[in-house]
C-alpha cells in the first residue's frame, strides 16, 4: 500500500469540502402561487421501513372512487404530487402483499405535507406483544426481483446456501457453485456491504450463515452507479434481520437433520436514543460424496479412469452486532460488527488407471486417500455517519470500514502405486502434505450526498476508496517411501502478496417527467491501482488503469400498476485472489490447478428491457436482457509435457453473448394460496480466437415457489428448480434439480414454530456431469451431490418483533473470487 494516509487525507478534506458546500446548499425552490402539492412517506407497519414503488393514486372526495392521477413511490418510499388544484382528496395507498390505505386530504395553494402512510403486512395478526405479519415470497419490483426468505417455511433450520437455492435467477449446483443469469460473474452483499470471506470463498461462506437470520435476498441485475462497477451478471444484496423499533425482542432457535444442523439466537431493544441488534450462531455439515471423470486422449488413444469416494464435515460460527445513535433528530451514528468463522475437510478416495496403448511404461495404477483442508475467517466493523435535511430526500452520509478476511487451504494424500485398494500408511509409496493462507485485509472510506433539486429532480453524488492487500503463503513436502521422513519440496513453494488499491467517484441524475417517466443517467469512474511481489521468483510488477463506467434507465409508467422498464449498464471485473494465485495444486495427480497473475480486468455491457405489472392478485415481470463480455477471464483446460496431465488456470481468452428472456410472476389463487416462479430462457455465444473455439446454444431454467395456509396455523410450502445444460467454452455445463417441500405448526400464541422439511425426498442424489472437449482430449467427470435429505427446526420469539431504520453500509462489490468459491462461468 503506498501512501495510504495521503489518500485518506485527501478524502477527508474532499468529504468536509462537501459537506460545508452541503450547509451553505440554497433552499429548495418555493413552489409557484396558485399550484398545490402533495408529499408524502410509505413505510411498512411492522419494520418502519421504506416500502419502495408502492402506488400512490390521487382521488376525488367520496364517494367518487374514478382516480386523478396515480404515481409510484421512488425507493426510499417517497412520493410528491405537483401541480394540483385546491381544494378536499383523497390519497389512496398500496402495493402487493400489504394492505391498502386510503386518506383525505386537504390540497391547498402551496405545499403540503401529508405525512406517513404506514401499509400492514397482509394477514397482520397480534398476539401478546408478538407481531406476526405476512409478505409474498417473491416481490416483483422494476429495478429487482425481492425474495423473502423469512416468508418460506422450507428455509427454517439451513443456511445462506439453501436460501440463495430458492431465489428467482440464482442456481446452486452440488458443489456450491452460485449462479446468477447462468453466470458466475456478480457479486453478493450483506446489508448492501460486501463480505470479504463471500469474495474469496462464496460456496463455503455461505455455509457459515444461518438461515434464520436472512430476511431477504435481493437481486439487482442493472445496478446504478452507487453500486461498484464489479459483477458483470449483476448483484445478489442478502438483507439481514436486524434492528427493533421499541423494547425488548429476541429469538432462539436450533434444527438438526442427516445434512446439518445448527443452533441460533438474537437479541435485540431500543430504548430512547439507542439501539442495539445482536446475533449469534453456530452449526456443522456433513454429508457423502462419489465422483467419477473419464478421459479419452485424442493424440494417443490414452485412457484415464478417476473413480473415488468420500464424506465432506466442517463447522462454522457467526456473529453479528450493532449499535445505532441518534445524535439529534436529523444526526444519526452507527456502529455494526460481524465475525464468520468456518473450517472443514472434504476426505476421498481415489482409484487411477491410465492406459496408453503401446507405451506401457506411461501407464499408471495407484490409488490415493486425500484429506482437503480449507478455513476462512472474516471480521468487519463499520461504522457510518447520516444527516438529513429539512428538504425532504436530502442526505448527506459518510462510512468506514475495516475488514480482515484470512484464510487456510491444505491438503494431505497417501498414494499406493499398482493397487486397486487402499493399503496401511507405512505402504505408501509416495505422500505429500501442503499447508498455505491468504491473509487478507481492507480499509474503505466512502461519502455519499443525495441533494434534490425541486420535487422532481435529484442529484447523487459519492467518493470511494478501498485499500485492499492479500496474497499466499504456501510450502509443500513429500515422502517416498524407504526415505526417513518428509521434506521440503523444491519449487513447489509459493509467497507472494497482492496489492490493490481503487478510488471512485459517481453521479446520478434522476429527473420525472410529468408524472409518467422517469429517467436516470449516471456514471462511474475508477482508478485501480495492482502491485504484486514473488518472493519465490522475484519478479514483482506494477500497474493501474482508469475505467469509465456509464449507465442509465428510463421508466414509463403505463397505468396505474403496469410500467416498462429500460436499462444500460457497464461494469468491470477485476480478479480476486483465487484467479490471481500462481500456487501449483497438485492434489489431483493428472489435472494440476494454478492461478494466473496477469490476468486483465473484463468489461460488460448490459441491455435490459423489461414491462412490470402489479395487481392484488399478483404481479409478473417481463424482461428481455443481451450481455457482452470481451476480454472475458475463463477457465480453461490444455495438456501439459507430461503424458496424460492437463492443467487448469484462467485466462482472457473469451468473448462472451448472453441473450437472455425471463418471465417471472406470483399468485393468489384462492385464499391462503400463493404460488410465484417463472422460466428463464438463454441463448449463449461464446468466441475464442486464441483459442480457435466458438460454441453457441440455448440453455433454460425453472423456478417454482408455493406457500398453502391451512386450519390450525399450519403452513405447506414447495420449492423446485431445474435447469437444462449450458453450453460452456470447452464443452458443456450439468443440469440440475432440486426440489424440497416443508410443513410449519405455528403454536405457544404464535411465538413459536416447529418445522419438518425434506429435501429431494424421491431421488437419493442428483448427478452433476460436466463435458471437457478440446483438440486433446474429451473428458467426462460426474459429481454426484446426494440431495435427500430431512431437517427438523424449532424456533422461539419473544418480546416485540419489529425491525426499526436501516443501516447505511458499504458495499465493496468490486472483486472476482475463483474456482469453486465466487466466480468462474
Amino acid at each position: 500500500m503506498k501512501h495510504p494516509y495521503r489518500l485518506l487525507a485527501l478524502f477527508l478534506t474532499i468529504s468536509a469540502s462537501s459537506f460545508t458546500a452541503l450547509a451553505q446548499a440554497p433552499p429548495a425552490p418555493a413552489v409557484p402561487v396558485g399550484t398545490g402539492s402533495l408529499t408524502g412517506l410509505v413505510l411498512d407497519s411492522l419494520k418502519k421501513e421504506p416500502v419502495p414503488y408502492a402506488t400512490v393514486v390521487l382521488l376525488p372526495p367520496a364517494p367518487n372512487d374514478k382516480a386523478i392521477t396515480g404515481i409510484a413511490a421512488d425507493d426510499n418510499g417517497r412520493f410528491s404530487f405537483t401541480k394540483l388544484a385546491p381544494g378536499p382528496a383523497r390519497l389512496r395507498v398500496s402495493y402487493v402483499g400489504y394492505g391498502t390505505q386510503t386518506r383525505e386530504v386537504t390540497i391547498t395553494a402551496g405545499a403540503t405535507d401529508v405525512g406517513t402512510f404506514r401499509l400492514p403486512t397482509a394477514g397482520t395478526a397480534l398476539a401478546e406483544a408478538v407481531v406476526i405479519g405476512t409478505k409474498p415470497v417473491v416481490e416483483v419490483r422494476p429495478d429487482r426481483i425481492v425474495y423473502n426468505a423469512d416468508q418460506d417455511v422450507t428455509n427454517a433450520g439451513g443456511t445462506a446456501a439453501d436460501v440463495l437455492r430458492k431465489a428467482p435467477l440464482l442456481a446452486v449446483d452440488g458443489d456450491g457453485n452460485v449462479k446468477m443469469r447462468g453466470s458466475g460473474n456478480f457479486k453478493v452483499l450483506v446489508n448492501n456491504k460486501p463480505s470479504p470471506t463471500l469474495a474469496s470463498n462464496l460456496a463455503e461462506a455461505l455455509k457459515g450463515i444461518p438461515a434464520e437470520q436472512i430476511q431477504s435476498v435481493e437481486i439487482i441485475t442493472t445496478p446504478p452507479a452507487k453500486y461498484d462497477g464489479e459483477g458483470t451478471a449483476g448483484i445478489i444484496n442478502i438483507v439481514l434481520k436486524k434492528g427493533v423499533d421499541r423494547g425488548l425482542n429476541g429469538r432462539v432457535s436450533a434444527a438438526g437433520g442427516n445434512r446439518n444442523s445448527n443452533a441460533n439466537a438474537s437479541l435485540n431493544f431500543k430504548k430512547g436514543k439507542v439501539g442495539f441488534t445482536s446475533s449469534l450462531g453456530t452449526g456443522a455439515w456433513y454429508g457423502p460424496n462419489e465422483f467419477e471423470r473419464t478421459r479419452v486422449g485424442k493424440l494417443d488413444n490414452s485412457t484415464l479412469l478417476q473413480r473415488g469416494d468420500g464424506n465432506y464435515n466442517g463447522r462454522w460460527q457467526f456473529g453479528t452486532v450493532g449499535i445505532d445513535y441518534d445524535l439529534s433528530e436529523k444526526q444519526s451514528l452507527s456502529l455494526a460488527g460481524s465475525l464468520n468463522n468456518y473450517r472443514g475437510s472434504n476426505f476421498s478416495n481415489l482409484l487411477n488407471d491410465f492406459v496408453v496403448p503401446g507405451s506401457p511404461q506411461d501407464n499408471s495404477l495407484f490409488t490415493r486417500t486425500t484429506e482437503n483442508l480449507y478455513g476462512g475467517f472474516n471480521g468487519e466493523l463499520t461504522a457510518t455517519y447520516t444527516k438529513t435535511f429539512a428538504q425532504p430526500k436530502r442526505e448527506w452520509s459518510v462510512l468506514g470500514q475495516y475488514a480482515n478476511n484470512s484464510g487456510t487451504f491444505g491438503y494431505d494424500f497417501d498414494q499406493y502405486a499398482n493397487s486397486y485398494t487402499n493399503l496401511e500408511t507405512s505402504q505408501a509409496s509416495y505422500r505429500e502434505r501442503s499447508r498455505g493462507r491468504t491473509p487478507g485485509s481492507e480499509y474503505t472510506a466512502q461519502t455519499d450526498l443525495v441533494q434534490p433539486f425541486g420535487e422532481t429532480q435529484t442529484l447523487e453524488t459519492g467518493l470511494k476508496a478501498i485499500w485492499r492487500r492479500t496474497g499466499s503463503v504456501a510450502d509443500v513436502d513429500g515422502l517416498t517411501l524407504g526415505d526417513p521422513d518428509f521434506v521440503r519440496l523444491a519449487g513447489r513453494s509459493t509467497d507472494f502478496s497482492y496489492d490493490q488499491n481503487v478510488q471512485a467517484a459517481y453521479a446520478t441524475y434522476t429527473a420525472v417527467f410529468k408524472k409518467k417517466l422517469t429517467v436516470s443517467l449516471g456514471s462511474r469512474l475508477e482508478r485501480t491501482a495492482l502491485s504484486a511481489d514473488f518472493q519465490t521468483s522475484d519478479q514483482p510488477f506494477e500497474r493501474d488503469y482508469l475505467s469509465l463506467l456509464p449507465n442509465g434507465n428510463a421508466q414509463y409508467t403505463l397505468s396505474e400498476n403496469n410500467s416498462v422498464r429500460l436499462a444500460y449498464s457497464r461494469r468491470i471485473t477485476r480478479p480476486f485472489i483465487d484467479y490471481l494465485n500462481p500456487f501449483i495444486d497438485r492434489s489431483d495427480p493428472r489435472n494440476i490447478v494454478f492461478g494466473n497473475p496477469e490476468l486483465d480486468p473484463e468489461l460488460t455491457d448490459s441491455y435490459e428491457l423489461s414491462f412490470n405489472t402489479n395487481g392484488k392478485a399478483g404481479s409478473l415481470n417481463i424482461s428481455g436482457s443481451v450481455r457482452r463480455t470481451d476480454n472475458a477471464i475463463e477457465s480453461i483446460r490444455l495438456p501439459t509435457s507430461e503424458v496424460g496431465v492437463t492443467q487448469q488456470t484462467f485466462r482472457n481468452v473469451a468473448s462472451n453473448a448472453y441473450y437472455q428472456l425471463n418471465f417471472y410472476g406470483s399468485a393468489k389463487p384462492v385464499t391462503g394460496w400463493e404460488i410465484s416462479g417463472g422460466p428463464d430462457v438463454q441463448y449463449i455465444v461464446r468466441r475464442s480466437p486464441a483459442l480457435g473455439i466458438e460454441r453457441r446454444g440455448f440453455t433454460a431454467g425453472l423456478n417454482f415457489n408455493s406457500s398453502y395456509k391451512l386450519p390450525k396455523k399450519f403452513t405447506l410450502s414447495t420449492f423446485l428448480y431445474s435447469s437444462l445444460p449450458s453450453p460452456d467454452l470447452q464443452g458443456r455445463g450439468p443440469a440440475n434439480l432440486y426440489y424440497q417441500m416443508g410443513v410449519k405448526k405455528t403454536f405457544l400464541k404464535n411465538k413459536a414454530d416447529l418445522v419438518l422439511n425434506f429435501g429431494s425426498p424421491f431421488n437419493n442424489y442428483w448427478t452433476y456431469r460436466n463435458i471437457t472437449n478440446t483438440p486433446d482430449f474429451r473428458e467426462t467427470s460426474e459429481s454426484r451431490a446426494f440431495q435427500r435429505s430431512f431437517r427438523l427446526s424449532f424456533a422461539y420469539r419473544f418480546g416485540q418483533e419489529q425491525q426499526g431504520k436501516q443501516r447505511k453500509s458499504i458495499s465493496n462489490d468490486d472483486v472476482k473470487g475463483g474456482g469453486n468459491k465466487q466466480g468462474g462461468q
